[in-house]
């Protein structure tokens, strides 16, 4: 039979949490192994991925192991270290456009320096996330659900029961825009941090997507007309030490599936990673800078201009924790048809995807498990068949 993952009891002098280690590693053959049982005490538990670690365990919970094939091999010998550029937003803007574009044209991704989101925000924002993820288990139990329309959610994994193995972190997520949060819902050491976050980086949003399409040779409100600007999610997450690292992974291999992403991230670096052809680019942490990445939908309307890049976090090997935060700039008109510029179809460069509605996109999209290319092969057109 399956031994059960956890076992939690109250102690009545200090009212925590308590957990056995001894059940964090059931002892199960491949026959009776139960992974969705396994899945679901953990989930109804409550206790995050930070919960198992500040248990003691020392093996991590079966449902975490990846298959070998999705883990990171051993780094080539004697070759250059692949870093993703790095670019100056005080330099002339003609420049500032052409190097976006070649960023956006091969690796998908880039960071950002000298721009005007205040290195205070950045680090309030962090600061607090990490406050709220090193909060005790019972605290942080009052936002953990998986209702991500409430607006608000705390949770180990949004795909924990689609994806085949689970990864090593915990999120919380909120929806910023176009309906403001409920901030009642949200932890209270966030929410002015949190709200200071996002209205810096809608601005910069702004003149990020204006240099995206000058660099498209498109009109530079092109974006912000089609409310790209408007649906921002936010997504922060914690990667604790995790006890066996090489057995699995902080966040899989997968590509985003909106516009534009905006990633702060703390000192705890070497973890982030782009696939750069058949290897893997490192993002370093760079205090103050801001990573930016394109997302599936952009990539589909750029009509393969812009590249939307497999990224992978790796599982933690060190005793502090990484903190990031995302925003992911989404559309807020669902219900619109979207597809290739037309300006950027010709007769020499036709159509790459055909026009689908967004709602339908957004909603294949979380009926799958985050895993490699998101969604544009499926949007795909077959201009062989012409």
């Amino acid at each position: 039979m399956t031994v059960s993952l956890i076992q939690t009891h109250k102690n009545s002098s200090s009212n925590t949490l308590n957990f056995s280690s001894s059940f964090m590693a059931p002892v199960t053959t491949e026959h009776d192994y139960d992974r969705l049982t396994e899945v679901k005490q953990f989930d109804e538990s409550k206790i995050g991925v930070k919960g198992l670690v500040d248990s003691g365990v020392t093996a991590i919970p079966r449902f975490f192991h990846h298959p070998p094939e999705n883990l990171p091999g051993p780094k080539p010998k004697n070759k250059p270290r692949l870093t993703v550029p790095v670019i100056d937003l005080s330099g002339e803007r003609s420049t500032i456009v052409e190097q976006i574009r070649q960023a956006c044209s091969t690796l998908g991704f880039f960071q950002i320096v000298n721009h005007s989101v205040p290195v205070s925000v950045i680090d309030s924002a962090i600061g607090s996330m990490k406050e709220f993820f090193e909060q005790s288990t019972e605290y942080k139990m009052r936002f953990y659900h998986r209702e991500a329309g409430k607006g608000a959610a705390y949770s180990t994994n949004f795909d924990l029961y689609q994806s085949k193995a689970a990864s090593w972190r915990d999120t919380l997520q909120v929806r910023m825009s176009p309906i403001e949060p409920d901030w009642e819902a949200v932890p209270e050491m966030c929410r002015a941090t949190l709200a200071a976050w996002d209205k810096a980086v809608t601005g910069l949003g702004e003149e990020l997507m204006s240099m995206l399409c000058e660099g498209l040779g498109i009109k530079s409100d092109k974006l912000k007309e089609l409310s790209c600007l408007e649906g921002r999610v936010c997504a922060s997450h914690y990667y604790p030490r995790c006890p066996q690292p090489e057995l699995t992974v902080g966040l899989t291999s997968h590509t985003d599936p909106g516009v534009l992403t905006m990633v702060v991230q703390n000192e705890v670096g070497g973890l982030l990673q782009v696939k750069c052809g058949d290897e893997w680019a490192d993002v370093e942490a760079v205090h103050g800078a801001i990573v930016i990445n394109i997302g599936d939908l952009f990539q589909m309307m750029s009509n393969d201009e812009y590249k939307s890049v497999q990224h992978r976090v790796l599982a933690n090997p060190v005793e502090g924790a990484r903190v990031s935060i995302a925003i992911f700039f989404n559309p807020s008109n669902r219900d619109k048809q979207y597809g290739p510029f037309p300006e950027l179809v010709s007769t020499t460069k036709p159509a790459v995807y055909r026009e689908f509605v967004y709602e339908d996109y957004m909603r294949r999209f979380f009926n799958k498990e985050l895993d490699g290319k998101t969604l544009t092969n499926f949007y795909k057109i077959d201009n062989t068949k012409a």
